[in-house]
């Protein structure tokens, strides 16, 4: 489980994510290499600038009058054109080639994030809030490559130019010039460090409202019909203004606490320059300096302050970058609930049997939902599981899929327990057809296809013949290319299920499970696909989880449940005859059909 958020030091979250990204510096270090010496010839060239332009206008000075137009120093300011493109040439080619080692990093990063959430239990995934948690990905993807790209090389080389501009001026000319230099830089440094750390929390508020307002969007359009049902719409307007009136708020406050940091780092380099250029007039006025000399202290402490506020910009944008990848962080930090034994190996499919042994299982530790359910499913066996709404019908499928764990006794395929084989081993054994089918944004024939990726386009069709939705792609214009919608929107209920089924169907495993799969289906509809389902269950064991009792009639053995527990279990006629809980429940059945097929009399 994550660590509450309340024992989670900045600090100690930011370095500690700022360690996994050096792998992937030492994954390319060729490039490294290459980028460290570019950066050390951008830096030689930009600090030997000041000395050529300083002998460039003594040379100037000394000629004086028309002779300088003569005796320009030609060489001086060739040289000077020259190494100012090398600063800056070193510098493109120093980002171009780091920037391969940083895209990956980015790549690698969100790729690790993506199948850690994969890997993450339904638990995780029902309670997460997908518009925020996007956000936070892009965010801290960003932040990584943000980071990669200005820490590295420029926080950095940028404090050891400094070191070396002081060591030049202080051996150059005099100690004044070193140590206000180092002591601007200390303040300006000090002061961005503790004014920084100061607006980290309305960088958190501001991530925090985006996040919100985000998922309250996002939420709110993955719903769209049921707003438009409840005519909800200025309901729904009002609550993203409230979302979007907190991040004003939060906005407005970053934005101000900005101001407060530029201005006074802006004030303490404006009165750095200044003390350094009254120093060096003084020094010129006493005859112990030249114009030169002048022109040099001035472009020293230009082409330090410079960097040194992109320095503060790069320290600030860190700061808020590193707060930006925390939640990213924070999602490699949560444990998955469901995770395979270090020992665990394949499931081996011999017959395909399935054994409950004693099953208990509760979302929640003070409620039990299931009490101890013991069956067995023979291979090639189609075994029905009915009863009310909340008796643990589907319960019992998310365990066999192990989306959760038995709290209580144990789940075996062909004798092996689910929990000491692989999940990937598991899942690949099992075909389902949930009750709430949610496809792609893609084709019908792609959506089909997601049950075996490698199929044919001959198989392909065969699973859509025995879902019985041919006949309704051969109405559309665009047919088995249809795009079907975010999360299967355009089309129906019915025709999203049949889908659902030929995806199943196409997938052919050892072990079928139709949850509800009929549910959405007109009565015609059902029973072509009750007959398509008959076919194949020969060649595979079959669970059925149904409510429409009329769609497993032909199941080898029926189980009843009611509150957790097994309450019958038998063939459709044994159960019949017994006239218990079944019986009940076919004749109210049989009754609200006959009512719904009596037409009625004007």
């Amino acid at each position: 489980m994550p660590r509450p958020k309340s024992a989670v030091a900045l600090e100690d979250v930011h370095w500690g994510a700022l360690k996994t990204l050096f792998p992937y510096l030492l994954e390319f270090k060729r490039q490294v290499m290459l980028a460290v010496l570019c950066l050390v010839g951008a830096k030689v060239a930009s600090v030997g600038l000041p000395f050529i332009l300083k002998h460039i206008v003594d040379d100037l000075d000394a000629a004086g009058g028309a002779a300088a137009a003569i005796a320009l120093p030609l060489g001086l300011l060739l040289a000077y054109g020259l190494v100012r493109f090398s600063s800056v040439l070193f510098g493109e080619l120093r980002d171009t080639i780091f920037g391969r080692v940083t895209e990956r990093a980015q790549r690698r990063v969100g790729l690790e994030v993506f199948r850690h959430l994969h890997r993450l239990d339904l638990d995780y995934h029902l309670n997460r809030r997908t518009g925020g948690l996007s956000r936070d990905i892009e965010r801290g993807n960003s932040g990584i490559g943000f980071l990669m790209r200005f820490m590295v090389f420029n926080i950095v080389p940028t404090l050891v130019e400094i070191a070396m501009v002081a060591g030049l001026l202080w051996w150059n000319y005099s100690a004044g010039f070193a140590l206000l230099v180092l002591g601007a830089v200390i303040v300006y440094i000090g002061f961005s460090v503790v004014a920084t750390e100061w607006r980290t929390r309305f960088v958190r508020e501001l991530n925090r409202a985006e996040s919100q307002s985000s998922s309250r969007a996002v939420d709110s359009l993955l719903n769209y019909e049921t707003v438009k049902y409840f005519g909800n719409e200025r309901h729904e307007a009002g609550h993203y203004d409230r979302e979007l009136a907190q991040w004003e708020q939060a906005r407005r406050k970053n934005r101000l606490s900005l101001f407060g940091l530029n201005a006074g780092q802006a004030f303490i380099i404006a009165a750095a320059m200044c003390g350094a250029m009254i120093l060096a007039a003084v020094y010129v006025a006493r005859g112990t300096m030249t114009i030169g000399d002048f022109v040099l202290i001035n472009a020293f402490m230009m082409q330090i302050f410079i960097p040194l506020n992109f320095l503060g910009f790069v320290y600030r944008e860190m700061k808020g970058s590193l707060a930006n990848i925390e939640k990213m962080f924070s999602i490699l930090d949560v444990k998955p609930a469901i995770e395979d034994r270090k020992d665990a190996g394949e499931l081996e499919i011999r017959e395909g049997s399935i054994a409950f042994e004693d099953v208990h299982f509760g979302y929640r530790p003070d409620r039990e939902i299931l009490k101890g359910i013991s069956f067995t499913v023979a291979p090639r066996q189609k075994v029905a599981i009915v009863g009310a709404s909340g008796a643990g019908k589907s319960t019992l499928f998310k365990l066999l899929f192990r989306f959760y764990d038995v709290t209580g006794g144990r789940i075996l395929i062909d004798g092996q327990d689910i929990r000491g084989v692989s999940q990937d081993s598991l899942r690949r054994a099992i075909g389902v057809v949930p009750q709430d089918t949610v496809l792609f944004n893609q084709s019908i024939l792609d959506n089909v296809r997601y049950g075996r990726v490698d199929a044919s386009d001959k198989e392909v069709e065969e699973a859509i013949c025995h879902a019985q939705l041919d006949g309704f792609i051969a109405q559309l214009p665009e047919g088995v290319h249809t795009m079907v919608g975010e999360r299967g929107l355009k089309l129906s209920g019915g025709e999203k299920q049949r889908v659902a089924i030929a995806r199943a169907l196409l997938k052919r495993p050892p072990i079928m499970v139709f949850d509800e799969a009929t549910s959405s289906l007109d009565s015609h509809s059902e029973q072509g696909i009750v007959q398509a389902l008959a076919d194949i269950s020969h060649e595979q064991t079959t669970l059925v989880i149904a409510h429409r009792l009329s769609t497993v009639v032909d199941a080898d053995q029926i189980l009843v449940m009611d509150q957790g527990q097994l309450i019958e279990q038998g063939s459709h006629r044994e159960l019949i005859a017994a006239d218990g809980h079944y019986a009940s429940m076919w004749r109210m059945q049989q009754r609200e059909r006959a009512v719904s097929e009596t037409p009625l009399v004007p």
